[in-house]
């Protein structure tokens, strides 16, 4: 249970609101308290969503779970992963995707304590407050919080990893999602929000879909399963390229794409 006071800022004219709007001039406060409530929301709407969504009874959706071997701890858990084992500390082996989940308040709220009933006063573009993937604070938390798990050692080359949010991905990361999908490290932002504006359209993703919105549960379960269908390995490093080439060549004596593919990574890792 929660207070309006830990949920919204107190205007001078006695108005509850979830953002301060633009144009107030009036006395104002930092509000923290609604954070951890709002993560913890935003974990189990998501979990109660996609749970609806996964077919195979032989996976479960863990929040703060925990992965010891890729440094996922008790002071970082992974906000949510699909796994086939439902207990909170996990193998790698274990993990199907991890998902971190960067949600927030979108409008702009008034709540009457009177009636306890909220009016909604205007999208994100009216307040001073940034939402979700608008925030660039928030962004780079997740970047780095994916890189951290991505590069901590190579028990996670084949596990995707997923930013949830629920705005428009801000302009200024447009290329770094693409970029940060195509080199392997995050697998896509997914905005779970249709309409995060009152009034006209926002992007419906980026030209190589490092950010994708979605717009009904159909096409989220397609892109879910998908997930788990693709046989991903992430591979990274620094050659020169005479000894690429050497790798490819000693890769190509390998009979099937596969082979070929797996030798690659292997002569990679070796050097």
């Amino acid at each position: 249970m929660a207070f309006p006071n830990q949920l919204f800022y107190k205007s001078d004219d006695g108005r509850y609101l979830a953002y301060w709007p633009k144009g107030y001039r009036g006395r104002k406060s930092t509000l923290q308290s609604r954070n951890s409530l709002i993560g913890e929301f935003t974990e189990n709407w998501v979990c109660n969503l996609f749970g609806n969504l996964i077919d195979d009874e032989g996976l479960f959706l863990v929040k703060q779970a925990r992965i010891p071997s890729l440094g996922i701890t008790s002071r970082s858990p992974a906000d949510i992963v699909i796994a086939d084992n439902n207990k909170k500390i996990l193998k790698p082996c274990e993990v199907k995707v991890i998902f971190e989940v960067k949600m927030s308040i979108v409008w702009n709220w008034q709540y009457d304590a009177k009636s306890n009933r909220l009016t909604e006063i205007g999208d994100f573009r009216t307040h001073q407050g940034k939402p979700s993937f608008t925030r660039s604070d928030s962004i780079l938390k997740a970047i780095g919080k994916c890189i951290d798990i991505r590069v901590f050692n190579g028990q996670s080359s084949k596990i995707p990893i997923i930013v949830i949010g629920n705005a428009p991905l801000s302009n200024g990361f447009c290329k770094k999602a693409d970029y940060l999908k195509s080199s392997g490290i995050i697998q896509g932002f997914w905005s779970l929000n249709p309409f995060p504006l009152n009034h006209g359209n926002t992007r419906k993703t980026t030209p190589k879909r490092g950010f994708i919105r979605f717009d009904n549960t159909s096409e989220l379960k397609t892109h879910i399963n998908k997930l788990f269908t693709q046989d991903l390995n992430f591979f990274s490093g620094m050659e020169n390229l005479k000894d690429l080439g050497k790798y490819i060549e000693s890769a190509n004596e390998e009979n099937t794409y596969e082979e070929k593919g797996l030798k690659f990574l292997n002569l990679i890792k070796r050097y």
